[in-house]
C-alpha cells in the first residue's frame, strides 16, 4: 500500500478523479445520499489517501485549511471497513493536519454512529445537538493539540 498527502495543487487529474469516485462510490451511491460530492472545497484541502498494489484507493480524508486555528477533517471513508486502515488513515490524517496546517484544533463532524471510533483517537463531543446532514445523524467532535 502507498500512502499519500498531497494539497490540490500537487493532485494528478487522475488522483483527482480517482478520490472523486471512491466518495462518491460511498457517500452518494453506498449511503443513497444524493448531495454535490464536487463542493468546491477540495480546492484548499489537503487530501490523505491510500493506494492498493493495483492502484485502487483503499482510504481517503480530506482536510481543510483551519479556520481561527481549526482545521477540519471529512469525507473519511475507507473501502473495506473492520479491517483497521480507518484507524491509520485517521492517525496519519491528524499527523497531516498538525503538520501541514499549524492547527491548533481540528474538527470533524462525524456520523453518529461513528463517534466512538473517533473518541478512541482523542476526539471529545462538543456541546453542539446532533444533526441531520443528508439524512444521516452526525455530532460536532474536536480535537485539541497537545502542547
Amino acid at each position: 500500500m502507498d500512502w499519500f498527502v498531497k494539497h490540490w495543487d500537487e493532485l494528478t487529474r487522475d488522483e483527482l478523479y480517482d478520490l472523486l469516485a471512491v466518495r462518491t462510490a460511498v457517500f452518494v451511491v453506498e449511503q443513497r445520499c444524493p448531495y454535490q460530492e464536487a463542493d468546491g472545497l477540495d480546492r484548499r484541502a489537503w487530501h490523505v489517501f491510500v493506494r492498493d498494489g493495483g492502484g485502487a484507493i483503499q482510504a481517503c480524508l480530506r482536510i481543510l485549511e483551519p479556520e481561527r486555528g481549526t482545521a477540519q477533517i471529512g469525507r473519511v471513508l475507507t473501502v473495506d471497513r473492520g479491517t483497521g486502515l480507518g484507524r491509520v488513515l485517521m492517525e496519519r490524517g491528524i499527523r497531516a493536519a498538525w503538520e501541514k496546517t499549524g492547527a491548533r484544533r481540528i474538527r470533524l463532524e462525524a456520523q453518529s454512529h461513528a463517534q466512538g471510533f473517533y473518541e478512541k483517537l482523542g476526539f471529545r463531543r462538543t456541546e453542539a445537538p446532533e444533526f441531520l446532514e443528508d439524512g444521516i445523524p452526525h455530532v460536532e467532535m474536536v480535537l485539541e493539540r497537545k502542547q
